[in-house]
């Protein structure tokens, strides 16, 4: 029976996680395009024909992965207070990265910060969108009434933003000992009284 060869962009999708898992497995360093085929059970020149080296496929994996992540944070969007969607903002973003422990390998790894500016580049891109939604949703508080006046919205995004990362670092070192996406009602129980607006702060 002849196999049916797979497109190209469900091939590159198969490597680029591939990759991610073999990243959480033996950390990004071992993470080889051989190691890549073996696991997918190809020829190592088929890696190469999606992908033209290895910087290429950690690249594709970080864009892979911020568009299936903006896919679930759209989904906050709506009439819903500024605090609610906050909240089902980060649940969301921690359970998608739950559910792939490689994207914490690589984001503190020495090929991201150290070894491929481009994929630092393309990373800072991502955290930049990332944070343009954290801080959309932060001004509309403030303007709602919801959160405090007091408030700068782009410093309190990059601060959510590194609480979360910090978080998520915690899970990597301690080997995903912990379930990432339970972490969500401990993280707003921290962020809730630095945002929230007191009675005597509520717009009128």
């Amino acid at each position: 029976m002849t196999r049916q060869r797979k497109s190209h962009e469900t091939r590159r999708e198969e490597i680029i996680m591939s990759a991610l898992d073999l990243s959480a497995e033996i950390g990004t360093k071992k993470v080889t395009a051989q190691a890549i085929a073996d696991r997918i059970g190809i020829a190592q020149p088929t890696v190469f024909r999606h992908f033209k080296n290895r910087s290429a496929i950690f690249r594709g994996a970080m864009e892979w992965i911020a568009n299936a992540l903006f896919g679930v944070l759209e989904g906050v969007n709506g009439d819903a207070p500024a605090d609610e969607r906050l909240r089902k903002l980060l649940g969301r973003q921690l359970a998608f990265i739950g559910k792939r422990r490689g994207v914490a390998r690589l984001l503190f790894s020495d090929r991201l910060h150290l070894e491929d500016p481009e994929l630092k580049l393309t990373v800072r891109r991502i955290m930049e969108r990332y944070m343009g939604h954290l801080e959309a949703i932060v001004r509309d508080g403030i303007a709602s009434g919801y959160f405090r006046r007091s408030l700068d919205p782009a410093e309190t995004s990059r601060f959510i933003a590194a609480t979360v990362q910090g978080l998520v670092m915690r899970w990597s070192i301690y080997d995903f000992e912990f379930p990432l996406e339970d972490q969500v009602d401990a993280l707003w129980r921290f962020l809730e009284p630095a945002l929230m607006a007191e009675a005597g702060d509520k717009c009128s």
